[in-house]
């Protein structure tokens, strides 16, 4: 089987983390990717984001609606690797935790943790209070994967490109993608070579 990751947007801000990965996983030979863009994702590509919706799009392999219960990837027999979240909205992680499955993001989360396959959630709100809190304990307790987008400052960024290729690259490695030129921590604590950024602009 190709390798098959998911990859949802939703409307946390954030939508350059989401960018960024798609951007990465092109450069994975066999890796096909399955994009859900929630209707408050489109929103927060067009205010934050330096490309258009459509060219985000044309990043993946595959597209689905978030409405399409019938898709594909609703089904726990149509095999993935599992699915990264990026950003996940408190909504969207809300969703997950209750089994809420009335769109195809919650849907497809839900049968990833069914089948036992990785769900990675950059869940990307701040400050907590204890009801995100519970939520993030539950869907950790069914399976996932909760990882805030919190920088790394020991790859001394020198630009929200570096910061979002840190995450986005340790996001990936939790599925056991090795994204080429990712900063490591290997205990030298004088400076390292600069990282290579994923470009989420066309040059």
């Amino acid at each position: 089987m190709t390798g098959r990751i998911i990859v949802a947007i939703t409307g946390a801000s954030g939508a350059q983390y989401g960018i960024a990965a798609l951007l990465a996983l092109r450069e994975q030979p066999g890796i096909e990717t399955h994009l859900v863009l929630t209707r408050a994702a489109r929103a927060t590509i067009s205010a934050e984001a330096d490309m258009s919706v459509e060219q985000v799009r044309d990043l993946a392999d595959v597209v689905h609606s978030d409405n399409d219960l019938g898709s594909a990837i609703a089904s726990g027999s149509f095999r993935t690797d599992g699915m990264l979240v990026a950003p996940c909205s408190v909504k969207t992680l809300s969703g997950i935790a209750n089994c809420y499955d009335d769109t195809l993001v919650v849907r497809a989360a839900d049968v990833v943790l069914k089948e036992r396959r990785r769900l990675v959630l950059l869940v990307r709100e701040t400050p907590l209070h204890a009801t995100h809190l519970r939520l993030m304990t539950e869907v950790t307790t069914a399976g996932a994967v909760v990882m805030p987008p919190v920088p790394a400052f020991y790859t001394r960024p020198a630009s929200v490109d570096d910061i979002v290729t840190h995450t986005v690259g340790r996001a990936l490695d939790l599925f056991g993608i090795d994204i080429a030129g990712l900063r490591r921590w290997t205990g030298d604590r004088g400076h390292s070579p600069t990282p290579t950024p994923i470009r989420a602009v066309e040059s």
